[in-house]
């Protein structure tokens, strides 16, 4: 069957077992990222022209990027009041509500510190420090995103860090978005700028004179930010970051119980992102799959960001499975930030993932929760990196630093294993730092 006309869907159906090999990596290649030379000469340049001349920069860039002009970047007291007067009840109770859902699950998921002794008289221990000083990014181009600000402020205030500055992008008028403010206030964070783009993550990794440098960067942003981040990142002098980025995504597995609006929803929610967005759906029920095709088509014409959604369509893809266990087998090859399992007994089959980002089960769990309101959070690996990273945490914003403390006993008792793994590695000073202190106690040597 061809994807529907009116559905953005570019393609046919792919039946998964007439694939071979080529054709299989091939239906889970991801767009292309713009990540062209002349990007990369661009945004090296920006950032270059930051490090050389600091505020100057900055605010010529504003001025070029953002179309205003701004005497200082930093947000003031009077601003914060006014965001929050100019934002509606609704609007904040929605914040509030969760921002402490947000909170209750952070702080129950966050590392903690631990003592053991391994041997009598050798004690290891665990203990955490917040990361000195983060840099926060809050995008605000297509549109501003006060959930991210919810998923990067609150981690960042359980974890305590001394220095946290949130940079989020100006609009025309040089204001920032009063929901991005009314976040960043409520998360205790006072230094907010109003800078947007490479420009911001350069100002961030190295410092300006109104930008302090930061130790660690976070946040979502378009292909300038995300390829900004990965040139300070290899700088010596730049900064960490919180993890690799691509365009979002989404991978639905649906049975045939699955009700086809809501894949449909499920699907439109993640490709009105951006037109490099990916949507993926696989069942091992062909009817669901026809008619989750004509339920988007039907809800694609609805949508004020249609032309968008439609653009990321256009590389979607929908895969008849064998079976379900062949779905989730697709699935960890893919390694999707988003997963949805719209399928009967759903918690049968989340022991088989283990490659997504972050997993919704059953017909009640769209995604749209995990992007705002659930606790979880939502800056998650994309790009197939969610085979080996993991999303943001209060882990991400603390250093956990090991602590080892022997005594004599101690010493007497491992120092020997010790001495003799050095002295097969060939590391004989490594041998003698224990051997001359094992004769000091008269042991073993």
């Amino acid at each position: 069957m061809s994807g529907d006309a009116n559905s953005g869907f570019a393609g046919t159906i792919l039946e998964w077992s007439a694939l071979d090999d080529r054709a299989r990596q091939a239906a889970l290649r991801r767009p292309a990222q713009q990540h062209s030379e002349e990007l990369t000469a661009t945004v090296t340049r920006i950032i270059a022209q930051v490090r050389a001349d600091g505020d100057a920069a900055l605010r010529a860039l504003t001025r070029r990027f953002d179309r205003c002009e701004l005497n200082r970047f930093a947000v003031g007291p009077d601003e914060f009041a006014a965001a929050e007067a100019r934002l509606d009840a609704a609007t904040k109770r929605a914040i509030d509500e969760a921002r402490a859902r947000i909170e209750t699950f952070h702080r129950a998921t966050a590392p903690q510190a631990l003592r053991i002794e391994t041997a009598p008289g050798v004690a290891c221990e665990r203990i955490l420090r917040p990361i000195e000083r983060v840099g926060l990014y809050v995008p605000a181009g297509g549109a501003p995103l006060p959930s991210t600000a919810l998923m990067l402020g609150v981690p960042a205030q359980i974890a305590q860090n001394p220095q946290v500055v949130l940079c989020t992008p100006p609009n025309a008028a040089g204001e920032c978005d009063a929901a991005v403010l009314y976040v960043a206030a409520r998360c205790g964070i006072e230094h907010v700028l109003k800078l947007g783009g490479a420009q911001a993550i350069a100002a961030m990794a190295f410092g300006t004179q109104s930008v302090p440098k930061c130790d660690k960067l976070f946040g979502p942003g378009n292909a300038w930010v995300t390829e900004a981040k990965r040139l300070v990142a290899a700088d010596i002098d730049g900064s960490a970051i919180d993890l690799p980025a691509g365009p979002s995504e989404v991978l639905v597995i649906a049975d045939a119980r699955a009700n086809p609006d809501a894949v449909a929803a499920d699907l439109l929610a993640q490709a009105e992102h951006g037109p490099d967005s990916q949507v993926l759906l696989i069942s091992d029920d062909r009817n669901l799959l026809d008619s989750s095709v004509r339920a988007l088509g039907a809800q694609l014409d609805e949508l004020p960001r249609k032309a968008i959604a439609a653009a990321a369509l256009a590389h979607a893809r929908v895969i008849l499975a064998a079976s379900l266990d062949e779905a989730i087998g697709i699935s960890n090859a893919y390694a999707p930030e988003h997963l949805i399992l719209n399928v009967d007994l759903p918690r049968r089959w989340l022991d088989k993932v283990v490659s997504a980002g972050s997993v919704f089960l059953g017909p009640w769990s769209p995604e749209s929760v995990g992007d705002y309101c659930s606790g979880t959070n939502h800056v998650l690996p994309t790009y197939g990196h969610a085979r080996a990273w993991s999303g943001v945490s209060v882990a991400s914003f603390l250093k956990q630093i090991t602590v080892q403390e022997l005594t004599s006993e101690g010493l007497r008792g491992i120092g020997p294993c010790a001495a003799t793994l050095a002295r097969s590695e060939g590391l004989h000073a490594h041998e003698r730092a224990v051997t001359r202190r094992l004769a000091m106690l008269g042991g073993a040597s």
